[in-house]
């Protein structure tokens, strides 16, 4: 296996880099106010962020998928504001991806250049108070009438809600129970009658990324906005759900090596009982576990965006990744607010932020315990089947 990066991949990471370290913020002001950067927003969408996965003839760039899992890494790594690439991730993983990869060619004319173009926000409506992991039990329904569908039902902790353009909702078409035929996937405008954003939540971190409660209300959507068939909402959620945990796990590889340079530069600089911290054996093997961490990183996120590439299933392996990115980004954290000391846990230097920011990828996009149980169920355990 070659695992070089091709001189085109150099390019594009140096490109990236540059670009986020000259023209976005550090988030530090956005974290402390709860706000979103639109000016981020707007920059990275000029750049051309918003439409790296998604084909030319759509309004995007194209990249194929390792070079989209090199470019998120990179984006990771350089732009310090972890909110605003996280509403990035929302919208390109849990909503341009739903369109590229299950719409017809009407729908993606009609949403992807607009969202690509950073003119539309996208966001993800499916967990509800009674089904986050357990999608089955979800009880917002879908009722078709006529031309239309009636959604009703309350969707919440929906990152991105509250800015948000479009959505790709779930909603339940069949009747009760546990069906996997039973549920459907729409793409449901922000402005659709009877939908509304009822409540914003405050988070521990990523706060630059709202989120918050929508609520429909008959909300009637055109039966154009259907993805796919009446019945498909499962698949198409099991389908793409691997872009999800590949894809927006490989910006957390980035912030890991940043992490890492940062805990290197302190540990040489800080000096105590006259020599630098980094010469203790316990901060330097800490900043070994860190590196060890970060490589086998680095090779599990690849390895999912090359199977991608080749268009294969990659549902263990992106499972794999999720599991250990997540809990390793938190690993770093941790260690580089010990590093760090006093200024590590003080918010003044950053640190602390880069913790509250890790600790959400344990749980977002499936828990650690669910992939665990995905991990276990495909390496052959009799178990739920949980994706």
């Amino acid at each position: 296996m070659d695992f070089a990066l091709s001189p085109e991949q150099r390019a594009l990471r140096r490109s990236i880099i540059n670009f986020a370290r000259a023209e976005l913020g550090d988030g530090a002001d956005d974290d402390r106010e709860m706000r979103f950067s639109l000016d981020g927003w707007e920059r990275c969408a000029r750049f051309g962020v918003l439409g790296w996965p998604i084909p030319q003839e759509f309004g995007g760039v194209g990249l194929d998928p390792l070079s989209t899992v090199i470019a998120m890494e990179a984006l990771g790594y350089a732009c310090r504001d972890n909110g605003l690439v996280f509403v990035i991730n929302n919208h390109l993983w849990a909503c341009a991806v739903y369109l590229q990869q299950h719409g017809n060619d009407e729908q993606r004319k009609r949403f992807l250049p607009k969202m690509c173009a950073g003119e539309l926000i996208g966001a993800h409506a499916l967990t509800e108070e009674h089904a986050g992991s357990d999608i089955l039990s979800m009880r917002t329904t879908a009722v078709r009438d006529g031309d239309e569908y009636m959604l009703t039902g309350t969707k919440t902790f929906i990152s991105n809600a509250g800015i948000a353009d479009v959505f790709v909702l779930l909603a339940r078409t069949g009747e009760p129970g546990r069906r996997q035929d039973a549920l459907s996937a729409f793409v449901v405008p922000a402005d659709s009658p009877g939908l509304e954003v009822t409540r914003q939540w405050t988070k521990s971190g990523l706060r630059s990324t709202p989120m918050g409660e929508v609520t429909l209300t008959g909300c009637r959507v055109p039966a154009d906005n259907l993805l796919g068939r009446e019945g498909d909402g499962y698949s198409i959620f099991t389908s793409t759900i691997e872009w999800e945990r590949c894809f927006m796990f490989a910006n957390q590889v980035g912030v890991m090596e940043r992490i890492l340079e940062d805990c290197v530069r302190h540990a040489r600089r800080r000096e105590q009982f006259g020599r630098p911290v980094g010469a203790n054996q316990a901060v330097s093997h800490r900043i070994a576990d860190m590196k060890v961490r970060l490589e086998l990183a680095k090779l599990m996120i690849y390895k999912v965006g090359w199977l991608k590439q080749q268009g294969k299933i990659a549902l263990a392996e992106a499972a794999i990744a999720k599991l250990f990115i997540s809990e390793s980004h938190v690993q770093a954290a941790l260690d580089a607010m010990q590093i760090h000391g006093a200024r590590g846990y003080l918010a003044e230097f950053g640190v602390e932020r880069e913790l509250r920011d890790a600790l959400g990828g344990t749980i977002y996009g499936g828990t650690s315990e669910i992939q665990r149980e995905v991990i276990a169920s495909l390496a052959g355990m009799p178990g739920s089947g949980r994706v």
